[in-house]
């Protein structure tokens, strides 16, 4: 004979009654699969957030166990699409009928790329946070990838006083005014002839972007989109040749803050599959000890750019 087990989440109770947002879990660990290629996917660890609003204010809670449950049964079973995020959600909600009306979902992973080097036959492995999130709220589902994309970005203010230092060291060394071309080759290939350098650092792209449940989820493309904008993405296997091949593209892409975000609005603005996209750019300054933010949005009705405390929004 089964013993009977009392479930005292669905009893009523005496305590302050009241609806609540939002109650589940976060930390969850699970294996997550994402769609590389068509013909290719990775099994990745990722961290997981599940929530359900508590509409039923006589109720002690919700059932946990059932969406960990979910989870663990549907969760790795195919790889994780906007599409595939909105039947685990509407598969939470089912779970608590007359308990629940809206669900939430977030998947945070390290998406790993391999890269070829710039100018060597080499490759190396880079890392890019991701996070994958969902939503069906008053039965609307709401889905947005987000992602951060290292990159290198030079000052052009500061490249532009290191050529008048070098202009300046020039005509010191050849003021005379009678030029050698041997002389002026080996110069410029001395300490004194860079007698200074602009300054460079490491800077991220932190995008989101809001897509639609029929949207085909390409980490890979997005990624490569990015950096193929911005043109200085940091190398992973770096020999000499790869190393000045990156020492000339990043001359070649002197940028400020503000330019980094207008060639990364540029670039999505022209991507339909995009609903909305919000970007911050971060140039974690050599010259400062802090750092130079520009943020920008799709700039529509209802979008990110109207909610209040979208500047709080990947707050590195």
């Amino acid at each position: 004979m089964t013993k009977h087990m009392p479930d005292i989440a669905c009893q009523p109770h005496k305590n302050p009654q009241g609806k609540l947002n939002w109650v589940g879990m976060s930390g969850i660990e699970l294996p997550v699969q994402i769609q590389q290629t068509p013909n290719t996917h990775l099994t990745l660890s990722s961290q997981v957030q599940a929530y359900v609003s508590l509409e039923d204010p006589l109720s002690k809670g919700i059932h946990m166990s059932r969406l960990y449950l979910i989870l663990d049964e549907e969760g790795a079973k195919e790889p994780l699409t906007p599409k595939r995020l909105q039947h685990l959600l509407q598969a939470f909600i089912s779970s608590h009928e007359g308990l629940s009306h809206n669900a939430f979902l977030e998947f945070r992973f390290d998406y790993y790329e391999r890269r070829r080097s710039l100018k060597s036959d080499n490759a190396g492995w880079k890392h890019y946070p991701c996070t994958l999130r969902g939503e069906i709220r008053d039965g609307q589902f709401e889905c947005e990838v987000s992602l951060t994309v290292p990159y290198s970005s030079t000052c052009p203010c500061s490249a532009a006083l290191s050529r008048q230092l070098i202009q300046e060291a020039f005509e010191q060394r050849f003021q005379n005014g009678e030029l050698d071309f041997d002389a002026v080759h080996e110069w410029l290939g001395t300490s004194e002839g860079i007698s200074a350098t602009p300054h460079s650092q490491r800077s991220y792209a932190q995008v989101k972007l809001k897509v639609s449940a029929q949207h085909k989820l390409s980490l890979s493309s997005v990624i490569n989109q990015i950096e193929d904008s911005l043109k200085t993405p940091v190398q992973a296997t770096v020999k000499r040749a790869d190393e000045q091949e990156f020492a000339r593209l990043n001359a070649s892409n002197l940028m400020f803050c503000e330019d980094a975000a207008r060639r990364l609005q540029k670039t999505l603005d022209t991507q339909p599959d995009f609903l909305d996209f919000w970007v911050r750019v971060n140039h974690l300054e050599s010259l400062h000890p802090h750092d130079a933010v520009a943020i920008v949005t799709k700039d529509i009705e209802n979008g990110y750019s109207d909610e209040p405390n979208f500047m709080d929004r990947f707050e590195y």
